[in-house]
């Protein structure tokens, strides 16, 4: 009897999940036509899939309960007050000088990048929570972002790095969508804006290693070492890139998601140097080295790009690691100090201003 009660209710479970997966537009969608050719042309896609430029082992050596029961634990992974955000408002994000470089953070991986008069949004996940539903992931750290998702302002470019949820948000898409003159994107991205009502002639997906020209400037697609996916089955389906954004006097370099690797000398000795290297740093584990970067890497990385400024981004925001909210920044700070690298860190929604404005003050020590 309880073990029949048991089936029905797993059985009742896995049934529910299926018809979410299957019918809920979160998930995305899968290539199709002339885009899914372009795929399969990739020299990066091969046995149906996309690959790293090295052996990359996304799981590593996880224990999966181990990890569970420790991402529940307290560890300080959260902080205990509402830290601290810049209000902006659309009148000023309006008013972009062609001169000057502003580049402003919305938390984690999300950045408003001003760039010779173009307004460019990196990533642009503004939800509460980096999953398909709201029961399924931790809350935002900020209990309000630095200007409301609906105020933004016309927008010439959106650049998306991968399809995890923590970087490219359904909901965020189906507001902004109608804002947006053109998105740039990864192989087999597209195809998920497509599903969520955005036009077909204003995506260009990019393979890695390929530029594009747009009003001026110079996008390129550069590889990272990372994975994709958002379901349960379609991981490696759609590419993860980098990004190079070279403006008539910056230059900018994107990580997105990354282990570390060769790739990042490649790319500066390529497309360097950056007047300011955006790179991610944060939620890494001993478990999973390959697909993250320690903070100590986050340094040599930026070093490696030949990155005259280092903006740490990927923290700061959600819970999806087990190390302290804090670790990463404490951590990187110190190395870049001590590897002689210079660092910003603005309080999410404060501008920096390449040549100009440098936050760095320790907002995160609230008692301090």
């Amino acid at each position: 009897m309880v073990i029949g009660i048991l089936v029905s209710i797993i059985g009742m479970i896995v049934l529910i999940a299926v018809i979410f997966i299957n019918t809920s537009p979160e998930f995305g969608s899968k290539s199709q036509g002339e885009r899914l050719v372009k795929i399969k042309a990739s020299e990066n896609y091969k046995d149906g899939k996309f690959q790293n430029l090295s052996e990359t082992d996304v799981s590593g050596d996880m224990n999966y309960v181990k990890t569970l029961s420790e991402y529940f634990t307290d560890g300080n992974k959260v902080p205990d007050w509402s830290i601290p955000v810049n209000k902006i408002s659309s009148e000023t994000i309006s008013k972009t000088s062609d001169s000057t470089t502003k580049i402003t953070w919305f938390g984690h991986s999300a950045l408003l990048l001003e760039l010779d008069g173009k307004k460019i949004f990196l990533d642009p996940m503004l939800g509460e929570v980096p999953a398909p539903h709201p029961l399924l992931g931790s809350k935002r750290f900020n209990d309000t972002l630095p200007l409301a998702i609906e105020n933004i302002p016309n927008l010439d470019v959106v650049i998306i790095s991968h399809d995890h949820y923590d970087h490219l948000d359904y909901g965020s898409i189906k507001t902004i969508k109608d804002k947006v003159a053109h998105f740039y994107v990864p192989l087999g991205v597209g195809a998920h804006l497509i599903s969520w009502g955005v036009a077909e002639e204003k995506i260009t997906e990019m393979d890695w290693w390929e530029t594009i020209s747009f009003d001026g400037l110079q996008l390129t697609a550069t590889p990272s070492r990372h994975f994709s996916g958002r379901g349960i089955t379609d991981r490696f389906n759609t590419q993860w890139s980098s990004w190079v954004i070279k403006g008539q006097k910056d230059n900018i370099y994107f990580s997105g998601d990354s282990g570390y690797d060769t790739h990042f000398k490649e790319i500066g000795d390529k497309y360097g140097p950056f007047d300011l290297a955006i790179m991610e740093c944060g939620q890494y584990d001993a478990q999973w080295p390959l697909i993250h970067m320690m903070p100590e890497e986050t340094v040599l990385a930026t070093q490696d790009v030949n990155g005259k400024i280092l903006l740490p981004i990927h923290w700061g925001s959600f819970k999806l690691g087990l190390h302290s909210w804090t670790d990463p920044i404490e951590r990187v700070t110190a190395e870049a100090i001590a590897k002689n690298v210079s660092i910003t860190t603005p309080i999410i929604g404060e501008a920096v201003t390449v040549g100009e404005a440098i936050p760095t003050s320790e907002w995160w020590k609230r008692n301090e």
